[in-house]
């Protein structure tokens, strides 16, 4: 539990503040674009589709697939060594987590079909929330710091 925990509480902090956000978005975004600054701007969507808004026909399974990294996580994050892979494990978890909440609580055509919430816009990348930024940041972070030692190495053949 001492190296699944800081995972499971990241992941956990990111579900939440992700869950927050998108409350936020729908309570005062859904009349209105708010412009920040540049080509920024809050801007809510209904994201029915997979990744970034492509191929709605295949959100079931980018759903499904998102369980499974779900599952391999939480298998493998008690063999990460050092308190950066396991963070960046617990913010892939998390946004994980967090979009497919949202497929799986929202309302939506058919198994897993709800719409993820997407409210940062920057105008010239596809429209994306707090979930997808620590999946994305927390993927590379992950690869960055994949050749520190495990914690223990697994034995047996």
């Amino acid at each position: 539990m001492r190296r699944v925990g800081p995972v499971a509480g990241t992941a956990a902090v990111v579900v939440v503040l992700d869950q927050l956000t998108k409350w936020w978005a729908l309570e005062t975004l859904d009349d209105r674009v708010v412009e920040v600054v540049w080509t920024l701007r809050l801007n809510l969507v209904y994201n029915t589709g997979a990744a970034f808004g492509l191929g709605s026909r295949y959100a079931p399974l980018i759903a499904l697939a998102a369980m499974g990294v779900v599952v391999v996580l939480l298998r493998t994050s008690r063999i990460l060594g050092g308190w950066a892979p396991r963070g960046a494990a617990g913010l892939v978890l998390g946004g994980a987590l967090g979009n497919l909440g949202d497929r799986m609580f929202r309302a939506g055509d058919g198994f897993l079909g709800g719409a993820v919430i997407d409210f940062v816009d920057v105008q010239w990348w596809p429209v994306f929330n707090l979930a997808d930024a620590s999946l994305c940041v927390g993927a590379v972070l992950l690869v960055l710091t994949a050749r520190e030692e495990p914690a223990h190495a697994p034995s047996g053949p």
